[in-house]
This record gives structure tokens, sequence and C-alpha cells, in this order.
């Protein structure tokens, strides 16, 4: 349900996450998604059977994510 990339290159990693809740899971037909064939995708609204939106998780989650990592997440309004 939240798949993690890492890129490595020019002495940097780059880490991404996606968290799919309620995402329209037919354009994952199109790709191999992660480069990993034969395994498919679902999302949290697919696992549980009812519809969950972004809002209903991105709390909880960030909560778990600093729990997990140890870490204090910083919001900035300016990505620079």
């Amino acid at each position: 349900l939240a798949p993690a990339g890492v890129h490595c290159g020019n002495h940097i990693t780059s880490h991404g996450l996606a968290l799919n809740c309620c995402t329209d899971l037919t354009w994952f037909d199109h790709i191999v998604p992660c480069g990993l064939e034969g395994k498919g995708v679902t999302s949290l609204s697919r696992e549980l059977g009812r519809h969950v939106t972004v809002d209903h998780v991105l709390e909880p989650f960030l909560d778990s994510f600093q729990e997990v990592f140890d870490c204090t997440l910083v919001f900035s309004e300016d990505p620079g």
C-alpha cells in the first residue's frame, strides 16, 4: 500500500513514498509499477472495502512515520 522508492546517483540519494488511498488504479494497467513484473497495485479503499481519502489517513500516517523513523517532520509552504 505504500511503496517506497530510492534513487542513488552522484553521491546523492532521493527517497519517495506513495500511499494509494482512493486512486483510480486502472492507470496502473499501462505500466509495470516499480518495475516489478507480474505484481499489481492496490489502495486502502480497495483493501478496506470503503472509500478512504487522503484527508482520512494523512495525520495518522505522518504521526506513525515520525514514530517509526524517530524523527520530527517540518512543514514549509516554500519548497526551496
